[in-house]
């Protein structure tokens, strides 16, 4: 992988643009904004996507596959993920014609420029609460410019270019790129120390997001629950803090959650009191929706029509998303990839799957949290699923290491009866297929490709009826 190095120059002026894997939901989310501002747009990935046609249907020119002849003449700059290899052609090129060459979360500070930006950071639930607060934002007839991690659903798409001020993104903590932002307001989410291949302790995950919280101009929206949340808010100098969550001392505070189903509760804040309703369950995402109406009120919205408005949110794409059901057994797909949103993924399952069992299907995402975390999986898949399947490792950025497999995880588990690893994909399917019976809810679980054994599953699903 490449680490960001924010150091170099962003240009003033953008004429042509390339980007270096453009094909993920958030380099084509900032691809389609450049063309929206009338920059020429080229780009490669190593694999054909819907967003890459989209992209390539607006008159982007788009590669599948990194080669060298991808980059064209008249690009000026070049922008890049963290995901490539220093090695990649398109990048050692760019380097060699002197081009600027920058990391994508540069090319998003040149875009939002001076406007008035909202930024959402935290471990777990930003992309969810992204969508939220943009979902609200035009409900309540504002137009936001927004970048988010994932598709909302409502919008199909994972950003636009608005006519307002106004600009919501999803913050990445995962390489310190959250640092680069002009913040006005912040809001975190949570503090659970993650990636720490990157921030190396969990002290420095800490401090990094102290300075995010201090270094936005407006106010800090900040979970009251959350222990990392609350250690920060701790050491903070924020002349403006808003907290929210179920503690009886948070500005904007939940209650009465009641889980079954899409999720109920009440909203609370300067004495005034409101009982919301979602279209997503899970009593995780109560406490995303109240991050959301803390950052809503903040700028300046009544409570009643701040959660009125969230209350219209319908999810996002990869986020406990239902993909079909065969013989009776429902296949959903979640992104959750830490031990944390893997609870809270099962839990909101488990609302929902009535006197049906829950079967994961999980696949441990990159090497090092694997190695790190793998007995947390384990206890966790343990706990909140009946049965669980593991898959391999999928690296993203980085080289294996040896001994790292997804049998670390599956080999945890106190009750071997309740899990199974499996290498091939096609023996996960069957395998699974064989255990799940009428009512069952099968959900697969990762940052990863995991979701492409989706259409394997349901086809065993309808063989193992013959």
């Amino acid at each position: 992988m490449i680490r960001p190095d924010l150091s170099l120059p962003i240009p003033d002026d953008i004429t042509a643009a390339h980007f270096i894997g453009i094909g993920g939901s958030g380099m084509s989310g900032l691809a389609g904004m450049f063309l929206d501002r009338g920059i020429r747009v080229s780009g490669s990935d190593r694999a054909d996507s819907a967003a890459m046609r989209a992209l390539a249907a607006r008159g982007a020119t788009v590669h599948v596959g990194h080669e060298a002849a991808n980059l064209p003449d008249d690009v000026d700059t070049v922008v890049h993920t963290g995901a490539i290899w220093p090695e990649n052609p398109e990048f050692v090129l760019a380097k060699e014609r002197g081009l600027h060459v920058i990391h994508r979360s540069q090319a998003l500070h040149w875009l939002i420029g001076r406007r008035r930006l909202v930024s959402v950071a935290g471990a777990h639930g930003k992309t969810t609460s992204t969508g939220m607060i943009v979902t609200a934002l035009r409900a309540l007839d504002a137009d936001p410019t927004f970048v988010n991690g994932g598709v909302i659903a409502d919008l199909g798409t994972s950003s636009a270019t608005g006519d307002d001020q106004l600009f919501v993104i999803e913050a990445d903590e995962s390489d310190g790129t959250f640092l680069l932002y002009d913040t006005s307001i912040a809001l975190i989410t949570n503090v659970d120390p993650d990636h720490l291949d990157h921030w190396e302790t969990r002290d420095a995950f800490y401090a990094g997001f102290a300075r995010f919280a201090d270094d936005a101009r407006e106010a800090v929206v900040i979970s009251s629950d959350d222990p990392g949340a609350r250690r920060v808010a701790a050491v903070i100098a924020h002349p403006r803090v808003v907290s929210f969550g179920e503690a009886p001392d948070a500005d904007v505070r939940v209650s009465d959650i009641v889980a079954e189903g899409p999720v109920a509760f009440t909203v609370s804040a300067g004495g005034e009191s409101v009982r919301a309703r979602l279209a997503v369950p899970g009593a995780h995402n109560a406490i995303n929706a109240a991050g959301a109406v803390a950052v809503l009120t903040t700028l300046g919205y009544e409570l009643e029509p701040a959660v009125r408005a969230v209350e219209g949110f319908g999810g996002t794409v990869r986020r406990f998303e239902l993909h079909g059901t065969e013989r009776g057994v429902s296949v959903y797909d979640d992104y959750a990839h830490h031990p944390t949103e893997v609870a809270a993924a099962l839990s909101a399952a488990r609302t929902v799957v009535g006197d049906g069992r829950i079967i994961a299907l999980h696949q441990p995402h990159t090497y090092s949290r694997t190695r790190e975390m793998f007995q947390e999986f384990a206890d966790v898949l343990e706990e909140h699923a009946d049965h669980t399947v593991v898959l391999d490792v999928y690296g993203a950025r980085e080289d294996p290491i040896p001994g790292v497999t997804g049998e670390l995880v599956s080999a945890a588990f106190a009750d071997p009866a309740k899990v199974h690893y499996v290498v091939d994909w096609q023996d996960a399917a069957d395998y699974t297929a064989s255990v799940a019976r009428d009512g069952d809810f099968v959900i697969t679980l990762g940052c990863g490709n995991v979701y492409l054994i989706i259409p394997q599953v349901l086809q065993a699903l309808a063989e193992a009826r013959r």
